[in-house]
């Protein structure tokens, strides 16, 4: 039986559940606390109606109506290269990027109403207007919400590892997702992503490595003693084993994004001894 039968089966004696209130898959996300507090409210209250999109919902508070589709001309006032991160957290990364480049459209897709009312402070404190923002799950967002070939480039950075392999299945990265990252992103356009840990690094490298729709943009780079990955097993970093003999003799990790700013996050990782690893793709089908 499918894992999406599984979650459909009601309970012993209870009636059949309706299947439309259940996601296909497992979201990559857990639920938490949407209230807003302090600066957090205040933000919120005098920069949503501008700034944050609110699309009709299907099934719960981060959900698309299959009927709503985002008119990007329309949401940002213009015309423009348009530029999405899946996963904003605190939005310090898309909000410095749009800072530093007002030609470009920037779309942030949460599901922490939290983080993007601190997003909403960024843009106020910058004083900038071209960002927008959406609470939503984003193979939903990439399904309905976006239309076919109309991204420049998607960014996803830390996205949750998932570390225990019972969980594997709810990571964001794998090739039923990268068809929908496929649709949005237009040809020749760029999928930048970013992780703190090397098995799911291998893990993204491997379904990217597979996917015809995509082609690495640094193939072989960093491999051997200069690849992240050989110094983690060597090390046994991350609580692995030792391996003094190992080598990533494949690499095609790249080059840290320049504007991808050090966020608290990735600070975080790196005071704790965790090594990043960066990837980028260009969509060719």
């Amino acid at each position: 039986m499918s894992e999406s039968s599984e979650q459909q089966r009601p309970p012993h004696g209870s009636a059949p559940r309706n299947p439309d209130l259940f996601r296909a898959e497992p979201v990559s996300f857990v639920r938490r606390g949407n209230r807003l507090q302090g600066r957090r409210a205040s933000a919120w209250e005098r920069n949503a109606e501008q700034y944050v999109i609110e699309p009709p919902r299907k099934i719960a508070d981060t959900s698309v109506a299959d009927d709503f589709q985002l008119d990007p001309a329309e949401a940002f006032g213009r015309t423009a290269p348009l530029i999405v991160e899946i996963g904003t957290g605190l939005g310090e990364c898309i909000a410095n990027a749009a800072k530093d480049d007002p030609e470009r459209n920037y779309l942030a897709v949460e599901v922490y109403r939290p983080g993007l009312a601190q997003l909403m402070l960024k843009v106020e404190s910058f004083g900038i207007t071209n960002v927008r923002a959406v609470q939503a799950n984003a193979p939903e967002v990439l399904d309905v919400m976006l239309d076919e070939n109309s991204a420049d480039e998607i960014w996803i950075f830390f996205s949750d590892p998932w570390h225990k392999p019972r969980h594997h299945k709810r990571r964001l990265i794998k090739a039923s997702f990268l068809d929908k990252v496929s649709r949005v992103l237009k040809p020749e356009g760029t999928l930048r992503l970013a992780t703190d840990w090397s098995n799911y690094a291998e893990q993204m490298r491997e379904v990217l490595e597979a996917h015809p729709d995509f082609e690495n943009q640094h193939p072989g780079n960093l491999s051997g003693e200069e690849s992240n990955l050989t110094k983690v097993r060597r090390d046994g970093m991350e609580g692995f084993d030792p391996e003094p003999d190992f080598i990533d003799v494949q690499g095609g990790w790249a080059p840290r994004f320049e504007r991808r700013i050090l966020t608290s996050f990735e600070g975080k990782a790196l005071k704790a001894g965790r090594l990043v690893f960066d990837l980028a793709y260009t969509r060719i089908g």
